[in-house]
């Protein structure tokens, strides 16, 4: 399915006129462990954030800016690794969301990308697809929205371990799906090498070496 839709979202993104000025590269980060297609020359502003979550925690977290024209495509990258530690040291916790009783720290990191998109349906634009997505077999979500200037924004949104990868291009009125971006993302491990996924019999993701079918 991730094909065939990656291949019609090209073939449409590939007839546009918009896109036949525009040259695309592949970026790769080894800090965050990813890759993704992004305009020419490929190399994009990097801010240091940081996010709260759902339950009131503040994580650390990159956003990633490549602009082209009045197109901009983001990554914003979250990192949940010391997310047990970091609900501990909270100084807004209640009995009801303290760690050892519910481990809420764990719940934070599970509902990370539904919580994120919540944050997209909410932010006043109209929700033009809203979707359950994966790649390489990693859960995550899609969004399509067009925002009350009229720009569009294509949206992805995938937890991978202990990090949230969301994605955005936001770009003018009138402009084609942007899956090319949206649907490029790639997981690396510390290698370089891009991380697949399949199903074992138990229903858990084991990775895997071979190429889709």
């Amino acid at each position: 399915m991730r094909i065939l839709n990656t291949a019609l979202t090209l073939s449409m993104f590939l007839l546009s006129p918009l896109a036949l000025a525009q040259t695309w590269v592949v970026y790769q980060n080894m800090a965050d462990n990813f890759s993704i297609n992004v305009p020419a020359p490929g190399e994009p502003e990097i801010e240091e954030i940081a996010y709260p979550s759902e339950y009131d925690a503040v994580f650390p977290g990159r956003v990633y800016t490549v602009r082209s024209g009045d197109s901009t495509y983001s990554v914003t990258v979250i990192d949940y690794t010391d997310s047990e530690e970091i609900h501990l040291a909270r100084t807004n916790s209640t009995e009801a969301d303290s760690p050892t009783t519910y481990d809420y720290w764990r719940i934070d990191v599970m509902a990370s990308a539904a919580y994120a998109a919540t944050n997209f349906r909410t932010q006043g634009g109209e929700v033009n697809y809203d979707a359950w997505h994966h790649i390489d077999r990693v859960p995550g979500h899609q969004l399509n929205l067009t925002n009350s200037d009229e720009s569009r924004s294509f949206i992805g949104i995938y937890l991978h371990k202990t990090k949230l990868y969301i994605l955005e291009a936001r770009v003018p009125k009138g402009y084609p799906p942007q899956g090319h971006f949206q649907q490029s993302l790639s997981f690396l491990d510390e290698q370089g090498d891009r991380i697949r996924y399949d199903f074992a019999e138990d229903g858990s993701l084991v990775r895997c070496c071979r190429e889709w079918r």
